[in-house]
């Protein structure tokens, strides 16, 4: 069965930084594509990041671009999130999603696979 699981969000100011994991287990592949996106209260989910094909491209969204870097370790079977340089308007809950069909990144409506989401939130 199929699972992710993330962890590292929590309360800084703006500025600061945080590092969510999301730990992998039981996908279809070893270096399944994969993605973060985030939910703000009243919005809908918007992608932040992914990493795909064998963990070699990866892919921002314009608001994080330069602040935030996606990366994996293999051996952990685990992806980051490193966001530095946060704003108030990074609030929200994360959210690591797999696709299950490594062809390469195809976003939202591809992921089959999703954590339960870990909150960020970003105080002026």
């Amino acid at each position: 069965q199929a699972q992710l699981v993330e962890s590292g969000g929590g309360s800084v100011e703006t500025g600061g930084s945080l590092r969510l994991s999301c730990v992998a287990s039981g996908l279809p592949y070893t270096n399944n594509d994969m993605g973060w996106f985030r939910q703000a209260p009243g919005k809908e989910r918007e992608e932040v990041a992914a990493i795909y094909t064998d963990m070699d491209k990866t892919y921002y969204a314009d608001s994080v671009r330069g602040r935030f870097t996606i990366s994996h370790n293999h051996a952990e079977n685990t992806v980051y999130l490193q966001m530095n340089n946060l704003k108030p308007e990074d609030t929200a809950v994360y959210y690591c999603a797999a696709d299950p069909v490594n062809t390469g990144w195809r976003g939202y409506d591809a992921c089959g696979y999703w954590g339960q989401g870990t909150q960020v939130t970003v105080s002026s």
